[in-house]
């Protein structure tokens, strides 16, 4: 619906995720809620695949809706505020399906962090990133950018405020591509159908053990990486692809993946 502040649009198994709270897409409360439902609700559907990320308008976020801070006289307040401004973030990262961020315009707070939750990024001409909340009296955001940046350029955005344009991520290969405005989304829409034609358990699969190697040891991480491949390959998905036949050309495919589904499960 147009009308809703986080629109969500499925075609052709790619989920188009827009915020859309004009004039800026400052996260409030029920942006937030909003936000976490609808990948909640991606990472169940069987008819999507992969997510796309943008805004509505000139900017993609402005950040955190100052006026929806929560009162400091108020016991818990501010509490519930931080769960759910974690589970912002964490609902994309922790998204079953691969999200691509397609960042429209302006990046700032805690919409860097939305950035940082996803899994590949691109970004138009016109986009700036930047952490100003020491220019407001306050200091967050430092686990997102280190997420992001080298740490002279983190401290720098993150003491500063310093803005930094796309252009720039691309130079320092933060960012996948830096296209016209106009571009951004076709050449988005590239990227995700070729997501969206690969197995998708085995895409669950691949986001769970990218997700999970970050925090291991690369001991463990290796270990785990096998332990997925060892139950992948008992698969019908795994079985298609060596016999060397694309999985389009099965008339009874979606069978398959439930064949799939029931020999391995990601949950």
């Amino acid at each position: 619906m147009s009308g809703d502040i986080v629109t969500l649009e499925v075609s052709d198994h790619i989920a188009l995720v827009t915020l859309n709270r004009p004039p800026v897409n400052a996260l409030d409360r029920a942006m937030r809620d909003r936000i976490v439902s609808v990948f909640d609700e991606i990472s169940e559907r069987s008819d999507v695949r992969v997510a796309i990320l943008t805004g509505a308008g000139k900017v993609f976020c402005s950040g955190a809706d100052l006026k929806d801070r929560p009162d400091p006289a108020k016991i818990g307040a501010f509490h519930s505020h931080n769960r759910i401004t974690r589970e912002t973030g964490n609902c994309i990262r922790e998204c079953s399906k691969p999200v691509i961020a397609a960042i429209n315009g302006v990046a700032l707070g805690a919409g860097v962090g939305l950035m940082a939750s996803c899994d590949i990024f691109y970004a138009c001409e016109e986009a700036v990133f930047g952490m100003p909340e020491i220019n407001v009296g306050l200091a967050g955001g430092a686990a997102m950018l280190n997420t992001l940046f080298g740490r002279s350029l983190m401290r720098r955005m993150f003491f500063t405020g310093y803005r930094v344009p796309a252009a720039e991520l691309y130079r320092l290969g933060i960012i996948e591509a830096c296209t016209t405005k106009e571009n951004l989304i076709p050449e988005v829409m590239k990227l995700a159908r070729e997501i969206a034609s690969k197995s998708p358990i085995a895409m669950e699969y691949a986001k769970n053990a990218a997700n999970m190697v970050e925090l291991m040891p690369p001991r463990d991480a290796y270990r785990f990486e096998q332990n997925i491949t060892m139950a992948l390959s008992k698969t019908e998905d795994a079985k298609e692809a060596r016999d060397g036949v694309p999985r389009e050309a099965h008339a009874g495919v979606q069978g398959a993946l439930r064949c799939g589904r029931e020999k391995v499960s990601t949950r």
